[in-house]
């Protein structure tokens, strides 16, 4: 059969050997990043089952925080798990518009409205806050190569400045799975940055997230992200800890992280650690009680 110049009887299976043997590889590598071991696995496990508790000791502390980058994906789940578990007495949302947010938000989530180009003229809106919060970013397709320079190299280290200044003891960002400073891609080289950026201004405590590919239905038109996720979704269903991660499984370990003491001053959660801070992976947690060892689900 020949359609124009396309002899499909030479063409299709040769397309569809190459597409098999893409998914066999992917699959392969997917396998592999999912049983992947993970690092620290009793001090992840026990902060995932021991968050209730950790919570409740932490609400008695009177702590308070600010969010950067709350409208965005990432922000707006974190926003929707520190309504549901309320661990700060006051929360102060950062940002560059003010949105209306819903009445069940409280009176401790107060939003600010700031101009990042100079956000050295606002240092008041960080007075006195301990704990922070940073999912700002954007993308080269969205705001440029500069632009997005701007916001997610810029913006982050210039306000954690002024917010370590003003009292900030603990300081947490969203990164990116992957980054590195000295990577050829730009994406990924200015989030390495970032992060080797921010360990030198001496936080008490820094607590760094690289999530996968974000697994969520954006209101804002990323067409070429949709496709990508949506590529991805079935994968994410049998891999669910290899590449992706949901925005909520995200915006869950950052407050289990928050409201756990450690004694690092300097932490790194890859995706799969972020999974289990979730509670999305099956290890052992340690019961003092009978000193064994007890599958768990958490």
């Amino acid at each position: 059969m020949q359609i124009l110049w396309f002899k499909c009887n030479e063409i299709i299976p040769g397309v569809l050997i190459a597409l098999i043997a893409i998914i066999l590889a992917l699959s392969g590598f997917l396998v592999s990043r999912e049983i992947q071991p993970l690092n620290d696995t009793d001090y992840l496990c026990n902060m995932a089952s021991n968050s209730e508790t950790k919570l409740e000791e932490f609400k008695q502390e009177d702590h308070t925080a600010f969010v950067l980058g709350y409208t965005g994906e990432v922000g707006k789940e974190l926003l929707k798990e520190l309504k549901r578990t309320r661990p700060f007495k006051k929360i102060v949302l950062i940002g560059r518009r003010i949105i209306d947010l819903d009445p069940d938000f409280g009176p401790e989530f107060e939003q600010k409205k700031v101009d990042f180009d100079n956000i050295t003229d606002y240092k008041e809106v960080f007075d006195g806050i301990d704990t922070g919060f940073c999912c700002l970013g954007t993308t080269r397709g969205k705001s440029g190569s500069e632009g997005f320079v701007k916001v997610d190299h810029d913006y982050i280290l210039n306000s954690a400045e002024v917010a370590k200044e003003k009292g900030c003891k603990h300081f947490t960002l969203v990164s990116s799975q992957g980054a590195d400073k000295n990577a050829n891609l730009l994406y990924t080289r200015i989030k390495g940055q970032v992060e080797e950026e921010l360990k030198v201004m001496h936080f008490d405590r820094l607590s760094v997230f690289r999530p996968g590919v974000l697994m969520c239905d954006r209101e804002e038109s990323r067409p070429g992200e949709a496709f990508f996720r949506t590529v991805l979704k079935p994968f994410s269903y049998f891999f669910p800890t290899a590449i992706t991660t949901p925005t909520d499984v995200v915006a869950k370990a950052m407050v289990r992280v928050a409201v756990s003491k450690t004694e690092n001053t300097t932490e790194l959660f890859e995706n799969k650690a972020i999974h289990a801070l979730a509670g999305n992976v099956k290890c052992k947690v340690k019961k003092k009680s009978t000193n064994t060892d007890a599958d768990q689900d958490l």
